[in-house]
């Protein structure tokens, strides 16, 4: 009985913030245990509303996404100029390495209007991002961990390869078959 209103307490205190990013931790279990290197270090590294301080944000971006809502669509943004846009309805599937790596790839739909093609993205916490994502488009099943490489979509007719390893040293390169070559440390389990 004590421990059953101790837990009621626990419950009723939980503020809604910590609520929601408790389900983000739920959810990045069910995509990523057991299959992506890093996730364990993950665990004890709470996820944060926003890495990025709105005063790191440079003014021009900010004006240019102030209007939109990322209710529906992702933005790939390099300095001060918005790259790509990315609607959830277009995106067909997001995959990442099993590797400590730190890349995920945004595959869109090669018909879809107004696309460059897939959106190769390098992301300091990637595990964070690709929740947050499936979160925000409301499935899971879109991530694919893979092994070794994978093709992806360059524009209409063209396909490139990323190949994933592990080395002495982190570095990313391409080869002389024109594949784009990553290799990560590997990590100590």
């Amino acid at each position: 009985m004590c421990v059953r209103n101790l837990v009621r307490k626990y419950c009723r205190g939980i503020t809604a913030e910590r609520k929601a990013l408790m389900q983000q931790k739920a959810v990045a279990s069910a995509v990523f245990r057991g299959k992506k290197e890093g996730y364990a270090e993950s665990l004890n590294k709470p996820f944060a509303n926003s890495r990025i301080d709105e005063g790191d944000i440079n003014p021009k971006v900010l004006q240019l996404l102030g209007s939109e809502k990322i209710q529906r669509a992702a933005y790939v943004v390099e300095l001060a100029k918005v790259k790509q846009k990315i609607e959830y309805a277009a995106l067909r599937g997001v995959t990442t390495s099993n590797l400590s790596d730190g890349f995920l790839i945004l595959h869109v739909s090669p018909g879809a209007s107004k696309h460059k093609g897939d959106a190769i993205l390098q992301c300091e916490h990637v595990i964070e991002a690709v929740t947050k994502l499936v979160m925000l488009v409301k499935k899971e099943n879109l991530v694919h961990i893979v092994q070794g490489s994978l093709q992806f979509y360059i524009s209409p007719g063209r396909e490139g390869t990323i190949v994933f390893d592990t080395g002495p040293e982190e570095q990313i390169y391409k080869d002389k078959n024109g594949q784009l070559t990553v290799v990560s440390v590997r990590r100590k389990s």
